[in-house]
């Protein structure tokens, strides 16, 4: 790949995931990235598909052909394209920098904490790490918004702590998301946000193939179900938080001469955060330029900062979480670390600033029902 390739970021004044619910649930005129179905209707659902990146879609276009029908086009996801950071720009129309949740793994009062399972090495951190603590911005704008989730996630540190004083409607199988979602909205409710996380799952554990063709055709049928429920007043808006690089088994092994110079990792193989050691940042930073840079994009914390990679304005408190060298995957690689993948490996990975990972979906359609 031509080393010049620069990085997509996200476009936080315009069209990206973190101004889906300010224009939505907010007053004034929606700008035309909105799509004009939810500009137009009186109740709108909001369905998340956790890892439908755009061009995953457009190149899938026959497995789904309601979901192709729909009106729309590609928006940016966040810095970094990972399901932590982005689920919670969505849910609060905040930057990364400003809700602080920087990724998949991050640095938190001493430790590594993975912040989808709220936990280090020392186990469950919910008590001496509240969640409305780490991140004290409430989901929806204060608004008390109807969301429908996977019966698994309700109530768990992470829902705290970005979909915060929102209505939970947890479902038990995927066939449940369009009816809990649709009486909703018949009952009355004018806006409900949903999320379904399946594609991600078989992503990660399979890769692309016939398994992610399968439960991206079951995603199809899905949002079909949906529109045939809704009212005809009522209009469907579907985004995602990010899109899939198929990595296999491209692993990359950081140096022991570079590992010498590290106190620590956090983030994930696609975005890795080093943490120097005292007074190694300087060294660290050639190290990782001349060993990854011909692969990745290689910057400084301070440059990632000038860069406004996470958004304009990180309290300093925020920016403790972050590391001094990030490692950010520009080729279909991932950085190892034992403690990023858990008990199996990941074939496709996310968090990095390629095309395939930053742009994700925004389409509408009216209700059919």
């Amino acid at each position: 790949m031509d080393a010049s390739y620069q990085p997509v970021l996200p476009n936080y004044g315009g069209a990206n995931i973190c101004g889906l619910l300010p224009h939505l649930l907010g007053s004034g005129a929606a700008p035309q990235w909105i799509p004009a179905v939810a500009r137009e209707a009186r109740a709108i659902v909001v369905l998340v598909i956790d890892g439908l990146g755009w061009n995953q879609l457009v190149d899938r276009l026959a497995i789904a052909p309601t979901l192709g029908a729909m009106v729309g086009g590609p928006i940016t996801s966040v810095a970094p394209s990972t399901t932590a950071t982005a689920l919670t720009s969505i849910a609060t129309g905040l930057t990364p920098a400003e809700h602080g949740v920087l990724g998949y793994r991050v640095l938190v009062s001493g430790a590594v904490m993975n912040m989808l399972r709220w936990s280090d090495d020392e186990g469950r951190r919910r008590t001496d790490i509240p969640p409305s603590e780490f991140q004290p911005v409430p989901g929806f704008l204060g608004q008390r918004v109807d969301y429908v989730t996977s019966a698994e996630l309700v109530g768990s540190p992470f829902s705290d702590a970005h979909l915060r004083g929102g209505r939970a409607h947890g479902y038990r199988s995927p066939s449940s998301l369009p009816i809990v979602t649709s009486e909703l909205v018949r009952q009355g409710a004018s806006f409900v946000h949903a999320y379904y996380p399946g594609l991600d799952k078989i992503a990660h554990e399979r890769g692309f193939g016939d398994f992610y063709d399968a439960e991206l055709a079951l995603v199809d049928r899905l949002v079909s179900d949906l529109i045939e429920r809704l009212p005809s007043d009522a209009a469907l808006v579907v985004t995602a938080d990010h899109g899939q690089v198929h990595v296999g088994d491209d692993i990359v092994h950081p140096s022991d001469a570079l590992l010498r110079l590290v106190e620590r990792q956090s983030g994930e193989g696609r975005m890795r955060w080093f943490h120097a050691r005292r007074g190694a940042e300087s060294e660290l930073l050639d190290a990782a330029q001349g060993e990854f840079g011909t692969r990745a994009w290689v910057r400084s914390q301070a440059q990632v900062l000038a860069e406004h990679w996470f958004g304009d304005r990180m309290p300093p408190h925020v920016v403790g979480r972050l590391g001094d060298v990030v490692v950010a995957a520009r080729e279909s690689m991932s950085l190892h670390d034992a403690a990023d993948s858990g008990p199996f490996d990941l074939v496709c990975r996310h968090g990095s600033l390629t095309s395939d990972e930053m742009y994700v979906p925004l389409v509408g359609s009216v209700g059919h029902g």
